[in-house]
């Protein structure tokens, strides 16, 4: 599928029809982000959808994806290359039995074939027909010294390897980079990016998103988990949950063959939504004691869908 043939229209059908819910917004961002051949920061709370529509996107264009998960520590040899020691060692030691030269053998080990591709130099350098979509997946957990080395990559898309020399990619990859907004992103790397934040879903996306991934999940019992969900949200609770957790929430539902909510399948299945202690300590209060209402969340779902 070629981006440039596409319209922001198509792009929010084709992520619709491979079950991902965006609005237009976003849809308009990841449309230029496609057209410009710009790189894309994505931010948002952790489980609203971030990571998904790079996945998502590797489908819908037939695109190889490349993840590149950062942690705190990574730095350049992990992300982008490393040489193949123990294949260059066993290549002199056999040039020497063989030969009894080593000399020689030292500048041929320093070729493409002794590199260990990291996701960058991948992303770079694909054998595809067409450019893959490289996924830079929580970027505020690297080192600001990683941040600063990403500069020059996305901006020109190659690279420069001392023993070979530079590199530059055939197709220059779409590449979409994640936030959970831990720290701050340096404003050297937003220019290079065009930006989106993601918010928590509204009670109709939400329910739009459940009936689409969980077809099988009864109208009523949608509504129930989008009202609890909207609830929890506005209250006081360290890790407020995203959508992979109501997700989550109404596959585990189904498995339990639940058919509406009630007080005692909400306390016994909030593991699926809360993943602190003190949420769920905090929750079985709000429960017990009724300033958790889930009749009066019933009751107010139908009209907050209409």
């Amino acid at each position: 599928m070629n981006p440039n043939e596409l319209t922001i229209e198509q792009v929010q059908d084709i992520l619709r029809a491979e079950r991902y819910i965006c609005d237009r917004s976003l849809a308009t961002v990841v449309y230029l982000s496609l057209i410009m051949g710009k790189p894309l920061l994505l931010e948002g709370e952790a489980g609203v959808g971030k990571t998904e529509i790079a996945k998502v996107l590797s489908k819908v264009l037939d695109a190889k994806l490349i993840r590149l998960q950062c942690y705190e520590g990574l730095d350049a040899n992990t992300a982008l290359y490393e040489w193949n020691y123990p294949k260059q060692m066993l290549r002199i030691k056999l040039e020497e039995v063989e030969h009894g030269d080593k000399e020689t053998v030292e500048t041929e080990i320093f070729t493409q074939d002794y590199l260990i591709k990291r996701p960058l130099l991948e992303a770079i350098q694909t054998d595809g027909a067409g450019p893959p979509v490289l996924l830079i997946d929580e970027i505020d957990r690297a080192d600001m010294e990683f941040e600063a080395f990403l500069l020059e990559v996305l901006s020109d898309f190659q690279i420069t390897i001392p023993e070979i020399g530079t590199i530059a990619a055939k197709h220059r990859p779409y590449v979409f980079l994640t936030s959970n907004r831990t720290r701050e992103i340096h404003d050297a790397l937003k220019r290079r990016c065009l930006y989106h934040w993601i918010e928590y879903p509204s009670f109709e996306k939400e329910y739009e998103i459940i009936t689409t991934k969980f077809p099988e999940v009864e109208g009523n019992m949608a509504k129930q988990i989008c009202a609890f969900m909207q609830k929890v949200r506005q209250m006081n609770f360290y890790k407020r949950p995203g959508v992979a957790e109501t997700l989550d929430w109404a596959s585990a539902l189904i498995a339990l063959n639940r058919r509406e909510l009630d007080d005692k399948t909400v306390v016994e299945t909030m593991g699926c939504v809360f993943k602190y202690r003190e949420d769920l300590h905090h929750l079985r209060e709000q429960v017990e004691g009724k300033q958790l209402n889930l009749e009066a969340l019933l009751r107010m779902s139908p009209e907050l869908l209409s």
